[in-house]
Formats: structure tokens, sequence, C-alpha cells
């Protein structure tokens, strides 16, 4: 009876045994498939182009000094008249074109002391403001302003509202091209990544883009626009 009671528990310990190196060897076998399939690599793509703008808005900004108002209004108003005649005869489109509320500074209830120091008492400032597709003729004609100065006409550009803006509108056009080249050049480099560390370039683990950018391409050139958008892909890789 104590011989078959020693066989049973060597039979059960030999079984433990067995059992646990295979549990151990399944759970081993398992960690190390974990561990190959979360073998990925991480990539970003750039695509980068340079595209003309497609519209400008162009404030030219004027000013106007004098004592009386009847003929601070009569004087601002001709000048307004002379630009718009300027820009028309430049090629510009009569509905292109809109001009601004002039805006009125009374020196004399800004001045602190004698009032007789003031050499004009009223500054008028008004702008004639050219929306307008035709990025071209529109910057011909920026070449010229300076016959403008020759009719006695007071031109200001150094405030922020006067700068002129170059819009592009068109990137939902060019997005799709992008994106694709973008993406593209992720995978050459996840592909020769894989091919130094002699491994095989998997499916995609995960895939973000980033945000469009738009900004000019130099100072000198405010209305080329270069567009920029980066793609951030990761890879699974396998031996």
């Amino acid at each position: 009876m104590t011989e078959n009671k020693r066989y049973d528990s060597f039979i059960l310990g030999v079984c433990l045994v067995i059992g646990l190196g295979l549990l151990g060897f399944l759970l081993g076998n398992a960690l190390i498939q974990f561990k190959q399939s979360d073998r990925t690599v991480t990539v970003k793509g750039l695509s980068e182009r340079e595209y003309e703008a497609d519209i400008v808005i162009w404030p030219i900004q004027f000013t106007t000094v004098g004592n009386e108002l009847e003929d601070l209004y009569s004087a601002i108003d001709q000048s307004a008249e002379r630009i718009q005649t300027f820009l028309q005869n430049a090629g510009i489109k009569q509905e292109e074109i809109t001009v601004s509320t002039p805006a009125i500074v009374d020196k004399s209830a800004q001045q602190y002391g004698n009032e007789s120091t003031l050499l004009f008492r009223y500054t008028a400032s008004q702008s004639v403001t050219v929306y307008s597709d035709n990025i071209k003729a529109v910057r011909t004609v920026m070449g010229k302003l300076s016959e403008l100065g020759k009719q006695g006409i007071v031109l200001t550009g150094e405030n922020y509202e006067s700068q002129t803006e170059y819009i592009f509108t068109r990137l939902n056009d060019v997005k799709p091209d992008m994106i694709e080249e973008a993406t593209k050049k992720a995978r050459e480099v996840a592909e020769k990544f894989a091919l130094d560390s002699k491994s095989k370039l998997g499916k995609i683990k995960s895939a973000s883009q980033g945000q469009f950018s738009i900004s000019p391409r130099d100072k000198n050139n405010p209305h080329i626009k270069q567009i920029r958008v980066v793609s951030t892909i990761s890879y699974f890789l396998s031996d």
C-alpha cells in the first residue's frame, strides 16, 4: 500500500514538473511573439511645395492736413478720386476698389499747453483698398506709386492696417497630392530602416497628419507661398 502511494506521488510530481515546464514554454513563447509583434518604427514624411497666392488685398493709405474741416474733406475726396483714377488707368477694375470712411483727428483736443504751436489743427487719413485676383497687375502698379506722390498725395504705410496681404485659397485642391507625397516619403524612410536592420516592413500601425502651414517664401516675395505638411506613420516590423 505504501509502495502504491509513493508511486502515485511520483507520477503526480512528474506530471506537475512537465505541466509547469510546458506552461513556462507556452508563456515564454507567447511573450516572444508579443515582443516581435510590438516591434515598430515611426517615421515622418514631408511634402513641401510653392504656389503663387491667388488673392491680394492692398490698402493704399494717405493723409491730409488742414485747419478748416470743409477744405479738409474736399482735399481728401480729391485725393481718393485721384488714386482711383490712377488704379483704373493701370488696369485695376472699378469693382476691385473700395474706399474707407475718412478718420479725422483734432490735434487741439489732444494738445496740452499753447494751441498757437499747432501748424495744422486737423489730420485726416483714408484708405483706398484693392481686392483682386490679378496678382501680377497689382504688383506692377505697386511699383508706380511714386506717380501719386508727384500729384501731391501723401502716402503712409507704417501701420499694420496698411500692410499688403496675399492669400492662398486653393489649399483643398493641393491637399490630396501633398498628403500622398508625404506618405510616400515616410514609407521610403521606413523601408530604408527595415533594410538596414535586416527586418521586413509590415502593415501600418498608426498614422497621423500634421496641420498644413502656409507662409511667405521670403520677405521679397510674399506673394509666393510655401505650403508644408508632415505625416507621421508607425509601421510593424518583422524578421
